[in-house]
């Protein structure tokens, strides 16, 4: 079936169900009146967006051991781990670079983060966080260069405990968390106190340590042959995975003070240190002997900013102004026993960043409104980068010319962007934008390694429309059409660098992508049933992916280009891209309290089969995930705060591999399995004063792996969480 036909068949089946939750919402207004109260389902920030969110209660109850964790149940979302200290969402079948992530306003995107699955969203304190978002589909009018897939935000917490909202002196608030699980052996803490006076100051200062030893599975994910794959490596026991094990430390600090009742300034500072954290694929690599390991020394990121949130005059509402200031050191090591050597790559990069939004008053006229959204923003990294070789049997060091990028490299980000939308309170709301952006990439040359120096610059126009219809007082039809624009970053551009399916370097010569999204989308809210379905459809140009090269092409003086097994250089695909798919989830709010949800994501990608052009056949695109959902019935006693749930993560097989995917050592021979687990939760909260959670996970054991994963999912196992404080 092609691509259209593809589009055509999921627009239709959305049109379907579309018509169907009209028809009982129509049959739920005539039995109940057309005033009868709607419950809101969870996680829909609007009928009009295809975005989700989850909670703090959530965050406590499920106990996700990372940011991109806390993710997996979302529709549209999935979660693939390089290592046990690693982890990507995946959106729509886009991750890494093609999404762009922020941190209480502040993009964390920079000029190095990695093609494909990268790690630095784990880098998120998942404890600091009153709750994330996601926001499916291309988003480059707000957001510029890098969301071709959307993105996340993470929302850290603040403000005033509800027990002292009222307090007009001084109050203060302390809190401890404690975290346990079993399969690793996993032990954290984190101790926050939140101060203030009154409504008009408030402070919180907090720090964690987390502790994980290595992760057992459920047993060996087989390869269709019914072998063992080469990633990861087992202890004796066969669950036991080498290569996980990791040690974290966090530290945040926010001081927020009301300037008047409409205007709010904010002074925040939030740091992660990681330490001893092996990549599982390269801790051993493939064929390799057990003590040769990859592994981060320490990874590093450091985030402080200044905000303005709130009224300014009537012409100015909603004012979000942030000034940031970014950190982030990266210290790998690869070390190689038996052959007598170590190489060791370090680099640290600077952010310096401006951003700013507002929106204009609402205009009225009869009942129609309108209102002008806007903003802009620019971001500056320097990069400082160096490497080393090590002889380990003479302790002979020298240092090489060049790290895993160029040291003094620099890029940079800017645009700014408008939005209006126009709304007829009873039947329709239309929405129309755009967006300017400029980036710019530098580079020194290093004639020692044979590397040019680059210097690129790229200015990109994208726009977007929609509409949404409210077919009555339940149920909204959206309809959104966005462009999407990602600069190359000096990862593409100038790295050498061991990734995933073998050594990978630079192409100075790359250009931008540009992606067009169509999404169709239905929204059905009734009291005893809610329903959020989107079908969409992703055109990529100029889309960068990988392509394989033969040892004579590696760059002089990188001798683990040459010693490695594949090599692959950074290409942009000579034809389209394409990735379709449907996501959506539905709820059921049954009697006695109890909530029934089920949440399903597909998507289909497929390129080039030959990227750079020598044929126009066409394959599979890289590590997109396959049919996967979740299934969760739970049970709230809202007197007594107990509560239970059970929980059924699934996926399908997923056997349309690239030629990429066949080559990496992740991926099992012929792809990977299908599977389904179950948890099982209870818990018990005291008007949030004090959180048990507990968890069975993986109640029968099942051996799995998230498609494109490094490691296998927790095996069975015990979690527990506590939560004391206000």
């Amino acid at each position: 079936m092609s691509v259209p036909q593809r589009v055509l068949t999921l627009v239709l089946w959305a049109l379907t169900l579309f018509l169907l939750a009209t028809s009982t919402a129509q049959a739920q207004e005539a039995a109940f009146g057309a005033n009868a109260s709607v419950r809101p389902r969870r996680g829909v920030q609007a009928s009009s967006q295809a975005s989700s969110v989850v909670s703090q209660r959530e965050l406590e109850e499920r106990m996700p051991r990372s940011a991109p964790e806390a993710l997996r149940n979302e529709p549209g979302v999935a979660i693939q781990q390089t290592a046990h200290a690693q982890a990507s969402p995946y959106v729509r079948g886009l991750t890494g670079q093609q999404l762009v992530y922020l941190f209480d306003g502040v993009r964390l995107n920079n000029g190095i983060y990695r093609q494909g699955p990268n790690q630095y969203f784990f880098t998120v304190d998942v404890l600091s966080l009153d709750r994330l978002l996601v926001e499916r589909g291309s988003a480059s009018v707000r957001y510029g260069s890098d969301a071709l897939g959307g993105a996340i935000t993470a929302i850290p917490r603040s403000g005033i405990p509800s027990a002292y909202h009222t307090t007009k002196g001084f109050w203060a608030a302390p809190r401890v968390y404690g975290r346990y699980a079993s399969q690793d052996f996993l032990l954290g803490a984190r101790g926050e106190t939140s101060f203030g006076y009154g409504d008009k100051l408030r402070v919180l200062v907090g720090g964690g340590y987390r502790d994980a030893d290595r992760l057992t599975s459920g047993g060996v994910v087989k390869n269709q042959g019914a072998r063992a794959p080469w990633v990861p490596r087992f202890e004796s026991d066969g669950k036991t995975q080498l290569g996980t094990g990791f040690r974290d430390a966090t530290f945040d600090g926010r001081v927020e003070y009301s300037l008047t009742r409409e205007l709010t300034a904010t002074a925040a500072l939030y740091g992660y240190r990681q330490f001893d954290a092996p990549r599982t694929d390269q801790c051993p690599p493939r064929e390799a002997p057990e003590n040769d390991c990859l592994q981060f020394n320490h990874e590093n990121r450091s985030l402080a900013y200044f905000a303005l949130r709130g009224d300014v005059v009537p012409a100015v509402q909603d004012l979000d102004l942030r000034i940031s200031l970014q950190g982030y050191d990266e210290d790998v090591e690869r070390s190689r026993p038996t052959s007598f050597v170590s190489q060791r790559w370090r680099t640290q990069i600077v952010t310096e960043g401006v951003a700013f939004s507002a929106r204009s008053p609402s205009w009225e006229h009869d009942d129609w409104s309108m209102f002008l959204s806007y903003g802009g923003e620019t971001y500056a990294d320097l990069v400082d980068a160096e490497a080393q070789q090590t002889f380990t049997d003479i302790d002979l060091t020298f240092e090489l010319s060049r790290g895993a990028y160029l040291n003094g490299s620099k890029y940079q980000t800017s645009g700014a962007f408008s939005q209006v939308t126009l709304a007829h309170s009873d039947w329709v709301e239309l929405r129309g934008g755009g967006r300017a952006s400029h980036v710019r990439a530098r580079a020194p040359a290093d004639p020692e390694s044979g590397t040019g120096a680059v210097d690129q610059r790229h200015t990109a126009f994208v726009g977007q429309a929609g509409t949404t219809f409210h077919a009555n007082s339940a149920v909204d039809l959206s309809l959104n059409y966005d462009q999407g624009f990602r600069a190359p970053n000096l990862d593409d551009l100038t790295a050498r660098q061991q990734v995933g399916p073998g050594f990978q370097f630079e192409n100075a010569d790359l250009n931008p992508e540009r992606a067009h999204t169509l999404e169709l989308g239905i929204a059905a809210r009734l009291p005893w049933l809610s329903i959020d379905v989107w079908a969409f459809g992703t055109r990529i140009q100029n889309a960068i992916t990988r392509a394989l090269r033969s040892e004579q092409d590696c760059p002089e003086q990188t001798p683990a280009c040459a010693g490695s097994r594949v090599h692959y250089q950074l290409v942009n695909a000579r034809g389209d891209s394409h990735v379709v798919g449907t996501e959506g989830g539905v709820t059921l709010f049954l009697p006695y309290d109890i909530t029934f949800r089920s949440v399903a994501s597909y998507a289909v990608g497929d390129g080039p089969r030959v990227p750079d052009g020598t044929t126009k056949r066409r394959a599979p695109l890289s590590r997109i995930p396959p049919l996967n959902g979740n299934l969760e019935l739970r049970y709230r006693h809202l007197a007594s705060g107990a509560y239970a749930a059970a929980a059924v993560r699934w996926a399908d097989a997923q056997t349309r591999l690239s030629l990429v995917d066949k080559s990496d050592a992740r991926i099992p021979s012929g792809g990977t399995p299908g599977y389904a687990t179950l948890d099982l939760r209870a818990g018990w909260r005291v008007r949030g004063h004090f959180v048990l959670s507990l968890s069975f996970d993986n109640v029968f054991d099942a051996a799995y792996r998230v498609h494109g994963s490094s490691i296998n999912g927790p095996g069975r196992g015990l979690s527990a969480g506590l939560s004391i404080g206000y």
